[in-house]
């Protein structure tokens, strides 16, 4: 019991110094949602950045992505990565997985400056399918599962963190109302601060809605992840086929006309020079 309460007290201290800061380190926090690019900043960026190295840590991985300016190549997300002019590290496309704690480090003159810390944090929202878009027919529910990533360690979890930073996530409409647990129609609930699900029955006029996740930090709108939801009703569904089917047979009837078309013209001066000819001949006889 002691050897956890020793462990927690020690990740608590972690915690503490990550959130309040070492001396001469520069913290920020950025927050993105999956699917984006997103560009990290080296706050204490020289001319150059020949000298500039990137570390990560997180997911369970430590690893450095940047050495001496030059990006190392022997890790599987280097093509998403680049350095910027200003030494900042730009991540393409960004994955769940990406989430963690980024350090920038450079020298002068052969000596260690202060340490650049970038919090990422991913919003990622999703449902029973994998993809961004789900087809579910009208009258049955579904659940959208939205989560932050955010990097956490031996004794402290995302929890803690969003705590402490008074980290926030919300589901808002597509006029952008915030939805609570006391809307009709919606299930809202947390198991964790860092996932928030949101149940609802779809309706004929839901087809193509769009259903948003917003993270908040100090009150204020950090990023947004969006989810639509394309009714598959079979009513609609028939209707579509209908159309489709009716438009195929407009374009083979024009297509047909186009080719027949110059036939007909040619058969008719044809018959009309043949005509002609015979008019003339009996006419000498």
């Amino acid at each position: 019991m002691s050897d956890k309460c020793h462990l927690c007290l020690l990740g608590l201290i972690f915690l503490s110094s990550l959130l309040t800061g070492s001396s001469g380190v520069i913290e920020t926090h950025v927050f993105i949602s999956s699917g984006e690019n997103v560009r990290l900043p080296c706050n204490n960026a020289l001319p150059d950045c020949k000298s500039t190295v990137w570390n990560y840590n997180g997911n369970l991985t430590a690893v450095e992505l940047i050495g001496s300016g030059i990006k190392k190549t022997d890790i599987e997300r280097h093509e998403r990565l680049s350095l910027g002019s200003d030494c900042s590290l730009n991540i393409n496309n960004v994955t769940k997985e990406d989430y963690g704690i980024y350090t920038c480090r450079q020298y002068v003159n052969n000596k260690q400056g202060p340490d650049a810390r970038v919090f990422l944090h991913v919003l990622h929202v999703s449902s029973s399918s994998s993809s961004s878009q789900t087809e579910i027919s009208a009258g049955r529910s579904v659940t959208l599962s939205c989560q932050l990533y955010s990097f956490s360690f031996a004794g402290v979890s995302c929890d803690d963190l969003i705590r402490s930073e008074k980290i926030e996530l919300f589901w808002v409409n597509q006029t952008g109302v915030n939805l609570t647990i006391s809307d009709s129609g919606y299930q809202i609930s947390a198991s964790r601060l860092c996932i928030s699900t949101l149940t609802t029955t779809l309706l004929n006029e839901d087809d193509h809605r769009e259903w948003r996740c917003e993270v908040t930090h100090g009150n204020q709108v950090k990023s947004t992840a969006a989810y639509n939801v394309k009714s598959s009703d079979p009513a609609r569904t028939e209707v579509s086929r209908t159309a489709g089917s009716l438009l195929r047979v407009i374009v083979i009837i024009v297509e047909f006309a186009v080719f027949v078309a110059p036939t007909v013209i040619l058969l008719q001066i044809t018959c009309a020079e043949n005509k002609e000819k015979t008019l003339t001949t009996l006419r000498k006889q």
